[in-house]
């Protein structure tokens, strides 16, 4: 997944929201791939999803 250049500061966060992958990939959930690319887990729960979305 690419992400986007800049957050749109929406509520919650869009999906590919730099901040969004930032925080997966501290979960252990996406593994970043260079500066804009993330690999995501298929098997993403959606409470980790929502959890990483909230503001």
């Amino acid at each position: 997944m690419t992400a986007k250049k800049k957050c749109c500061k929406d509520k919650p966060r869009c999906k590919k929201c730099p901040v969004v992958l930032k925080r997966l990939s501290d979960a252990g959930c996406a593994e970043r791939l260079d500066l804009r690319h993330y690999l995501v887990d298929n098997k993403l729960k959606k409470k980790v999803l929502k959890r990483a979305r909230e503001r």
